[in-house]
């Protein structure tokens, strides 16, 4: 029954096989090029296996960490407007605005703390792994291009795309 859970990496295997078999037993260029292919997409499925954790979610932090700073903001406005009707005088408004610059900072730490703390009870995946594999998707793709368009050139220098017949014309000059 354990191994029926592991599947997904008794089907990166399979296609490892599978790909290194038709890599290394194949004379048609174009079949090492599909081998190379299938053990280059077995690889990366075994990477996105291993970034899976079961119960994980994406590290995306709900919440937003606003509320001190549009207290700080409140309060520096109520500031200027005092200032501008000449009820309290500079010292008073700037007494204000730090007043409310420090409840918002305060505020802003609470945030963090209980995003930390929400953090910790949250299992997460990590999503490096993935990352990764969406370059190695990109870098296989170009390598397989690059390599279809080898296999073009010989097959106008050579007219073939056979390995042994290439071999062989190429023992002949």
């Amino acid at each position: 029954m354990i191994a029926l859970g592991l599947f997904n990496y008794w089907a990166v295997v399979v296609l490892m096989m599978v790909g290194f078999y038709t890599l290394i037993a194949r004379d048609n260029l174009v079949k090492k090029l599909i081998g190379l292919n299938i053990f280059q997409t077995s690889v990366i499925m075994m990477y996105v296996s291993f970034g899976k954790i079961t119960g994980g979610t994406a590290p995306i932090l709900i919440g937003s960490g606003d509320h001190g700073v549009e207290e700080g903001h409140a309060a520096a406005d109520a500031g200027h407007e005092a200032t501008a009707d000449g009820s309290h005088d500079v010292t008073d408004a700037v007494g204000e605005v730090a007043t409310g610059a420090a409840d918002g900072a305060a505020q802003v730490a609470n945030d963090v703390v209980h995003a930390a703390t929400q953090a910790s009870e949250i299992l997460y995946s990590n999503p490096i792994p993935h990352v990764l594999m969406l370059t190695a998707i990109v870098v296989g793709v170009a390598t397989l291009a690059l390599g279809l368009s080898l296999i073009v050139r010989i097959n106008e220098a050579y007219g073939t795309i056979e390995e042994d017949e290439i071999a062989r014309k190429d023992n002949a000059r």
